[in-house]
């Protein structure tokens, strides 16, 4: 009788974990009313554990390292993961390097495996990958983690402003992708938003950032953090209840309500920059009447001579309809970047300052991480018990991929 239900007990784990054969303890221990085997020992009660080894769990891998430490550093930031040991290392594969995103599990294989499930469930890994490491491997795999927060949060220095373009792309396209990945309706699979950015609209979008930032000379980070802010960079509908009050209707305009004052309009929000159709009608009238060269633009940013708002608006020009409204409200405020980004979401008369702080955190974080990212891809990391070739953020053509769905 004793030995049967041993035999069940390990039987109803074999579907936990595929490998646990190899690494099982010698002695278990499993309670249950009126009965107790022994099969390990602990003060907690039942586990089912490998003496001297670790349990850990694995959430993602990458191929970049830009794009590995700013997943890492938003997993770590989780509400599910407070507490936890959140690990990033790196091995070679092929001559490249493949980064690796862990977490320490509780050493019962039980409690550790549900906790992995409960990681699935929130959407923070694809599969359930676990493995057993000895203390050693774990604690070579903290080092590694210590190394890259150092490394990532050391002094940049190198300056947005010095990177040309083609570089500068590169690494702005991993932030906007690693934003898009990590908003949270995705997170929540709510279906009406769309899937994160490919690769490839996250780096013409970062291509069209850099060319509207310099053609009307505002701070890059400045963009970086509205787009951010506004939409994580994806290019979806916004208050589609939002209403603006207006002396007379003109051409396009949807009426909800009349009195003898005025009317009443639909003015909904598009797009990446979530530009109101009246914020529209006003920044092609600053268009119109702007005296520089437009043809230093691509051709896809120069918005047409009338605006229709009836179609659809190339997505590409809202960019440059976006610059131009912040251009035209740094000239408002002498340069006060923080009124300029609160005046974006608020009014001129009453900027949002509650969204221009988050514009700023956003925006000096962004700049932190790729400044110092390309100070890693130029400056060797002196740290001989890891490869410092790890720890590079490489320019394109390197593509970054990840397990998470």
């Amino acid at each position: 009788m004793k030995t049967a239900r041993i035999v069940f007990a390990c039987a109803l784990l074999a579907g936990v974990a595929a490998s646990a054969h190899y690494y099982w303890p010698r002695t278990l221990q499993i309670s249950s009313p009126g009965i107790r085997q022994v099969i390990g020992t602990s003060n907690e009660g039942s586990l089912v554990y490998f003496p001297g080894r670790a349990l850990v769990g694995e959430l993602a891998e990458f191929d970049d390292g830009l794009f590995a430490y700013l997943m890492f550093d938003h997993y770590r930031g989780r509400a599910v993961l407070e507490g936890k040991d959140v690990l990033l290392t790196s091995t070679e594969q092929g001559g490249k390097p493949l980064y690796h995103l862990m977490v320490a599990l509780p050493p019962d294989l039980i409690r550790g495996v549900t906790e992995l499930a409960d990681l699935k469930l929130q959407r923070l890994t694809s599969a359930m990958a676990y493995r057993w490491v000895t203390q050693p491997v774990l604690s070579d795999y903290q080092h590694q983690t210590t190394l890259f927060l150092e490394a990532y949060q050391g002094t940049a220095s190198r300056e947005l402003n010095s990177m040309h373009g083609r570089e500068l792309q590169g690494y702005l396209q991993r932030f906007i992708r690693f934003k898009s990945m990590t908003d949270p309706r995705i997170q929540s699979a709510i279906e009406t938003v769309p899937s994160p950015l490919t690769k490839e609209q996250a780096s013409l979008l970062a291509a069209d950032m850099i060319a509207v930032a310099r053609f009307y000379d505002i701070p890059l980070p400045l963009l970086v953090g509205i787009g951010a802010m506004e939409n994580n960079y994806m290019n979806v509908p916004g208050d589609l209840v939002n209403t603006a009050w207006k002396r007379r209707p003109q051409a396009g305009d949807v009426i909800v309500r009349r009195t003898r004052h005025g009317v009443l309009v639909w003015n909904s929000s598009v797009g990446v920059w979530q530009i109101t159709r009246e914020s529209l009608r006003y920044a092609h009238r600053l268009y119109r009447k702007d005296k520089r060269d437009y043809s230093a633009l691509p051709e896809r940013l120069r918005p047409s001579k009338k605006l229709d708002l009836d179609e659809d608006i190339n997505p590409d020009v809202l960019t440059t309809y976006a610059g131009l409204l912040l251009r035209d409200l740094l000239d408002r405020f002498h340069g006060d970047v923080t009124k300029a980004a609160g005046a974006y979401n608020g009014t001129v008369k009453n900027p949002n300052l509650h969204y221009a702080e988050g514009v700023e955190m956003i925006a000096d974080y962004a700049r932190r991480v790729i400044e110092r990212a390309a100070a890693l891809n130029v400056t060797a990391v002196s740290d001989a018990s890891l490869d410092t070739t790890a720890l590079h953020a490489r320019v394109p053509p390197l593509p970054e991929t990840s397990t998470v769905q």
